[in-house]
């Protein structure tokens, strides 16, 4: 590797982190203005290549792919040292949760191949992550900003204080705070969780269990957006470090994310697979995000596989990414030319306000993972569906049931509603007649049923 292989960079506006920042989580941007900040790992391929090997833990077998290993490295510490902090981390995540990461399963399910009468060589491929560290895709976010902290300290770049050192912080009601627990638990670090006050009991009493100090915020009439992440805000500028799943409030969440996209890539390459759309389930958009950048990362050092089309999925209870691409695409209008797609997506990122802000209503669905006020990183997945020729998707209530019952049933995996509605996706898709025999589309099962 070359000193600096990766890059902390605003997606939004191009400001660059400095190399020794132990926090590169915000653009320092962010709040001025009305533009679109997250700050994104950018990977140079002059120095560094796609990982090749079969390597069990994630973390491992992609450790030159990220931002924590690349400063670890410059700053003098070996491969087997940032190999050392990944093992210890894991290992303590196995005495919480009882097991650590592993490469979870990404195949062709003949099952829902058949149910959808695709051909031989077509078919549905299933990642299932409901087997995942505290049963969702959640705990790879967190993984990846816990090692980053882990290395920032352990070179001096930042102090851990007795305690645990700042105190993390989070806003969700459900996978993503318990993904948050089980990895500060693991971490020796105090976590405090902003929860709705209608989170599932059940989620409330494992995040007490696991030390989490929770705070339940009521919507208050007439102020708009996610109560919880109003409080989160609140934490953080108190000092908490954000412990999150939202890119906007620390870009570095993302990376522990994508991952999930590079096994992706790593088994269609293993297999000669081409792989033709990608439905992804979208509440806060830091799946899809991931995923999608995953995959470009991949093409970006050279790996030979045409990126899919990406459908986001969302539901009729609350979908504010359709909303924003429509209105990108309103101003698109019909030149669909390259460069007037560009001027659409530089616009939408620097007038923010005009594409994405919370739904309209407290959003309701049976799909309660997806439900955010806001898609986060909103901007990251339009631009991956305007690039691949993808578009969204919105799924009723009725959809999101019978897709649940179909992937249960074919699969035998126990998966929930918010966990298979990228398979509501492929549904909705199915009977609109968008769909070839011939093509091979993936899903991914992201949470199991509590």
């Amino acid at each position: 590797m070359s000193p600096h292989a990766t890059a902390v960079v605003c997606a939004g506006c191009g400001a660059a982190a400095s190399p020794d920042d132990p926090f590169p989580f915000r653009c320092p941007n962010a709040g001025t203005g009305d533009g679109d900040h997250v700050m994104t790992v950018r990977l140079d391929p002059a120095g560094v290549r796609f990982p090749a090997g079969d390597v069990s833990n994630p973390f491992l077998r992609y450790r030159e792919l990220f931002a924590s290993y690349d400063m670890a490295r410059a700053h003098g510490l070996s491969d087997c040292d940032y190999a050392d902090i990944v093992e210890r981390l894991d290992a303590a995540i196995a005495r919480v949760d009882g097991h650590g990461f592993t490469v979870t399963p990404f195949g062709r399910s003949a099952a829902l191949s058949d149910h959808f009468g695709f051909a031989p060589g077509g078919g549905v491929w299933v990642k299932d992550e409901t087997s995942n560290v505290s049963g969702s895709h959640k705990a790879r976010h967190l993984m990846g900003l816990l090692i980053h902290l882990e290395v920032v300290e352990r070179l001096g770049l930042a102090t851990r204080r007795d305690g645990g050192g700042p105190r993390l912080a989070i806003a969700s009601c459900g996978n993503a705070a318990l993904a948050a627990a089980v990895a500060a638990r693991a971490g020796g670090r105090p976590l405090e969780v902003f929860i709705p006050t209608t989170a599932d009991p059940k989620v409330v009493a494992r995040l007490e269990h696991l030390g989490a100090r929770l705070t339940a915020c009521p919507r208050e009439d007439g102020v708009p957006g996610d109560p919880t992440y109003h409080r989160l805000h609140q934490a953080i500028r108190d000092g908490a470090l954000p412990f999150t799943c939202q890119g906007p409030d620390n870009g570095l969440t993302i990376e522990g994310g994508k991952t999930l996209g590079y096994e992706m890539v790593s088994d269609l390459v293993r297999t000669g697979t081409r792989l033709d759309r990608l439905f992804i389930q979208v509440g806060g958009g830091a799946l899809a995000s991931a995923c999608i950048q995953g995959l470009q990362d991949a093409v970006r050092l050279g790996v030979s596989i045409p990126m899919p089309r990406i459908h986001a999925v969302q539901t009729q209870g609350g979908s504010p990414l359709k909303r924003a691409y429509d209105r990108i695409v309103q101003r698109i209008g019909s030149n669909a030319l390259p460069a007037a797609v560009d001027e659409g997506l530089r616009y939408a990122a620097t007038h923010r306000s005009e594409f994405m802000w919370p739904w309209d209503t407290e959003p309701k669905s049976i799909a309660h993972g997806i439900l955010d006020d806001e898609t986060y990183d909103w901007l990251a997945v339009v631009r991956a569906m305007c690039a691949t020729g993808g578009f969204p998707i919105v799924v009723s209530e009725e959809t999101l049931i019978e897709a649940n019952t179909l992937a249960r049933r074919t699969t035998a995996l126990d998966v929930d509603h918010t966990g298979s509605s990228g398979l509501a996706g492929l549904l909705h898709l199915h009977r609109t007649g968008g769909l070839q025999a011939h093509e091979t589309v993936a899903v991914l099962f992201t949470g199991i049923r509590r």
